[in-house]
């Protein structure tokens, strides 16, 4: 089942339709379904997808040989080119009779283990971009190398290609398409288990409760998502056992640098490098309040939602999990989940507001938005905004998000449109998310004021 990449499908398809040569690159974290996106876009045209494997150069190229001379003549072989160069330039000289592409999934492996791989590239695009209808994909799924060996100013293959796209997890609306049988707060507990990569989504199955998802996921030794975090970190990094220190202290509360060195018991600049190459990975996010940009109050979370729930549950109850008592972990996990699901629910917000804006119905013209946290003067104490978004310096947006039971009160608003008062914009505007709903009162308030926006769970599920 192949959902969502409609953007990525249709760039590389005008990509394709140029019939002039074109070289793309794709790269993202694992799991997130470059290679299905590759082979979506390649099944009914003409194609040669090979697939780089964590060996020597001797493998990698009697398989690329393999994939070359089968498209070629439609049979399977055990003849090899001599070299990469050889198997290339073959593969260039066909593309001046067709339309055709070649795509080299993990490439990194590939060029690791021969190092001439990139100079041949840049030398074979070079001698025949003019003369060539090959349409070139490389894909990666480490992204360090992708962005320093393919993508960098210094790299051979520099200024070559013409398109590249960073693959990114779902959203909760894409993640949504994959689930019918789960109810609406199902999808967003399910989301904030796993977050919206495809691999994992493939492992929920919306026809049981959340409650056997996770036991059946996270609480059984055996299943692919037990030892899917660790595994990952190994597969990026040369030293897991910090990273995973780290991710486990941002994970249960540490988010600050001095609070994380001081968990993990290392020096703080030993673990900035750590936390700064975690970001880098896209698991770990790098937050300023918004509006500033340079700030001492950074703090840090878990980007990834897989991660996230992983290491915040996972490791603290791994002794009873090995022994299979996946029911008695879950019951030490549930009283939690409510509170888990508050930061999943502000990213779900934030989503449905950039979607009002992409469909001109937002009051506030704003580019970026984020959460805002500092001192508050008047009641002389730390204050914090969910979702907060400007336009122009004058007008902004305001948000509080509910992930609770009990339907939002006036107080809610109230303590909102104070805190607003920290800020000198000549407009606000006010938006509630709530799971539950909300008090007559709240409601009656919001529509005598004018500028309140007061949404449901629910709503936002249809809508977004």
């Amino acid at each position: 089942m192949f959902i969502g990449r409609e953007r990525e499908l249709d760039a590389l398809n005008k990509l394709y339709a140029s019939d002039r040569f074109e070289f793309a690159v794709i790269y993202g974290r694992r799991r997130v379904g470059k290679t299905a996106l590759i082979n979506q876009f390649i099944k009914d045209k003409n194609a040669i997808y090979f697939m780089g494997v964590e060996s020597n150069a001797k493998q990698n190229l009697e398989n690329f040989s393999r994939s070359i001379l089968e498209y070629h003549s439609g049979i399977g072989t055990e003849n090899s080119f001599l070299s990469f160069q050889a198997a290339l330039e073959y593969v260039f000289k066909l593309s001046e009779k067709e339309r055709l592409i070649l795509a080299i999934d993990e490439y990194p492996y590939v060029a690791r283990s021969e190092k001439s791989l990139a100079s041949t590239l840049q030398m074979l695009i070079d001698k025949y971009r003019d003369s060539s209808k090959l349409m070139l994909i490389l894909c990666g799924s480490s992204m360090s190398y992708m962005e320093d060996h393919v993508l960098a100013y210094k790299a051979p293959l520099y200024g070559r290609r013409t398109a590249q796209m960073k693959l990114l997890p779902f959203d909760f609306e894409e993640t949504c398409r994959y689930f019918q049988h789960f109810s609406d707060e199902d999808k967003a507990l399910i989301y904030g288990i796993v977050g919206g990569t495809p691999q994992y989504l493939l492992q929920m199955n919306d026809k049981k409760s959340v409650e056997d998802n996770i036991k059946n996921t996270y609480l059984n030794p055996t299943s692919a998502l037990f030892e899917e975090p660790e595994n990952l970190i190994k597969q990026e990094v040369r030293e897991p056992a910090l990273y995973n220190a780290i991710i486990t202290a941002i994970a249960t509360g540490s988010t600050r640098m001095s609070e994380i060195s001081s968990k993990v018991g290392e020096d703080t600049n030993v673990c900035s490098a750590y936390v700064k190459n975690l970001v880098s990975l896209g698991i770990i996010r790098k937050e300023t309040p918004y509006g500033e940009k340079a700030s001492r109050k950074v703090i840090y979370s878990i980007e990834d939602n897989m991660f996230r729930f992983w290491y915040r549950f996972v490791p603290e109850n791994n002794s009873i999990i090995a022994r299979g008592a996946a029911d008695l972990a879950y019951k030490r996990i549930e009283p939690f989940l409510s509170d888990y699901m508050g930061k999943v629910f502000e990213e779900i917000c934030k989503q449905y507001l950039w979607k009002l804006l992409l469909s001109e119905k937002c009051p506030v013209q704003f580019s970026s938005l984020g959460r805002w946290w500092g001192n508050d003067p008047n009641e002389k104490r730390q204050a914090e905004i969910d979702i907060l978004a400007e336009q122009d310096k004058t007008t902004a947006l305001f948000g509080e998000c509910k992930w609770t039971n009990e339907k939002v009160d006036l107080g809610v608003l109230e303590t909102l449109v104070k805190r607003s008062d920290l800020f000198s914009y000549k407009s606000k505007y006010f938006y509630l998310f709530a799971k539950s709903g909300f008090t007559k009162g709240c409601a009656d308030r919001a529509k005598e004021m004018g500028n309140v926006a007061l949404v449901r769970y629910g709503d936002m599920v249809i809508k977004i």
